[in-house]
């Protein structure tokens, strides 16, 4: 393919995915921007691959097929429910060719660079190989602590500050003597760089606990996205560079937003933990244990809360997820809907475990867009409220965030569910949620706990609505 040619292809292909983001940002405009997108990397993946610095064709359509195959079976297999695990192992797979691409970029030098030229590009390996070391491991704990291998409570070293700081001096202090090595004798400050980078990924993420994992699987993103951006760098490849851009940028400003809502520092995520300290944890889970009868009630009695109120607000959370109750809650939805009832949907924006699952999941059962508000949108109105349906939703609704500072999730705003006239809380036990906090909402005296699966819970709610 001509260089002119090539160009044009990937200015096409750059604007498409601009537009898909644009299409992204709303629920409406979802499925286009998924097209335009498509489209893009279609236009990116054959112009780059009839360009004229590709050759061995053979070897290429071997992997590109291997890989299709493997991505398409493995993606089709994956349930909604474990999407975040799924996005966080892919995160992994960018940082690793990171890395990898770095290593060899500098193994198999440029021989037309001199002088400045060279050093830049040598700069651009070892920081694209650092992003992408921190990336990997930082994902692929992230998927661990998804998947429930590792323990979703925070590892809180002393001096863990210290530690991460002195773990980027040394990288700094190694692209120092890599910088100043003649060609190839740089490999060992590259390879040991790279050891390092990996376990600072591992620490910053350990470091974090289970309720704050969406914001850490988005910022992973924004880091994913700068290390494709490092690659393209690299492999001299603007469209890779710009995507990158894209991804990294939009990726953070992700990260900021669900800080904000969080109330949680930007910074102090990038530094891993969010600044609690030592401790901390495991001292608020035994000084504050929650206090109280917990009230449970029946599908009957949860019916006729139902048919009786006036305005209902469902709160769903990743219990709803796993039990793949969204179509039925749908179902509900539309018949308090026709008996007059009106229904609304508020969203945490950590609900479930990646940023967007609720609303997702909510799509794919057809509930109106129009329903389905954020929690600053609808946390004024729930003293006016009848009636909520909280559904396998737990740290998102946890008043301890609001009354007690020594909590893990202390200060992160949550769904004031509490100051509506009733709550009903599906769950299938009194287990704490994922960030492993107690939840004083369970005692409250407006609360009523409606034990068992969510979906048959709800089907059985369902059956007897329609009955009536």
């Amino acid at each position: 393919m001509p260089t002119n040619l090539l160009t044009v292809a990937y200015i096409g292909a750059s604007a498409l995915f601009i537009l898909s983001l644009a299409g992204l940002s709303n629920q409406k405009t979802a499925p286009k921007g998924n097209i335009y997108g498509i489209t893009g990397m279609l236009i990116a993946v054959a112009a780059t691959t009839l360009s004229l610095g590709v050759k061995e064709y053979g070897i290429l359509g071997a992997v590109v097929l291997l890989g299709s195959i493997i991505g398409a079976s493995v993606a089709s297999r994956v349930a909604m429910t474990s999407m975040p695990e799924l996005v966080a192992i892919l995160h992994s797979f960018v940082g690793l060719a990171a890395v990898l691409v770095g290593i060899a970029n500098y193994l198999q030098p440029e021989q037309s660079l001199t002088g400045i030229e060279e050093k830049i590009h040598q700069l651009e390996i070892f920081i694209g190989v650092f992003i992408g070391a921190v990336t990997l491991t930082g994902s692929i704990i992230a998927f661990g602590k998804l998947r429930a291998i590792i323990s979703s409570k925070s590892l809180l070293l002393p001096a863990r500050h210290w530690l991460n700081l002195g773990m980027i001096l040394a990288c700094v202090c190694l692209g120092f003597v890599f910088m100043q090595s003649e060609p190839l004798n740089g490999l060992p400050p590259l390879l040991i760089m790279t050891a390092i980078a990996s376990v600072l990924g591992i620490h910053l993420v350990m470091a974090i606990g289970g309720a704050d994992m969406p914001v850490v699987i988005s910022m992973l993103n924004s880091y994913s996205g700068w290390a494709a951006a490092a690659a393209g760098f690299m492999l001299s490849n603007d469209l890779l560079i710009i995507t990158g851009a894209l991804v990294g940028s939009s990726g953070a400003i992700l990260s900021y937003i669900m800080c904000r809502a969080m109330n949680r520092s930007f910074i102090s995520v990038i530094a891993g933990g969010f600044g609690t300290e030592a401790g901390t944890v495991s001292q608020s889970g035994a000084a504050h244990q929650p206090v109280g009868t917990v009230n449970s009630t029946t599908i009957e009695e949860t019916v006729q809360m139902l048919r009786d109120a006036k305005t209902v607000i469902v709160v769903p959370g990743y219990g709803m997820a796993v039990a793949q109750a969204q179509h039925a809650v749908s179902d509900i939805t539309k018949h308090l809907r026709s008996q007059g009832v009106e229904v609304r949907f508020g969203i945490h924006p950590v609900a479930g475990r990646l940023p967007g699952h609720m609303n997702v999941l909510l799509a794919e059962a057809k509930v109106p867009y129009d329903i389905v508000l954020e929690m600053e949108e609808i946390n004024h109105d729930f003293p006016k409220t009848d009636a909520v349906l909280v559904i396998g939703a737990n740290d998102t609704v946890n008043p301890s965030a609001m009354d007690d500072p020594n909590s893990p999730i202390a200060g992160m705003p949550v769904l004031e569910v509490w100051k509506s006239t009733q709550v009903v809380v599906m769950k299938r036990s009194m287990a704490s949620g994922y960030a492993g906090v107690d939840n004083p909402l369970f005692y409250k005296e407006n609360t009523r706990m409606l034990f068992g699966d969510a979906k048959k819970n709800v089907d059985a709610i369902l059956g007897k609505l329609s009955f009536a």
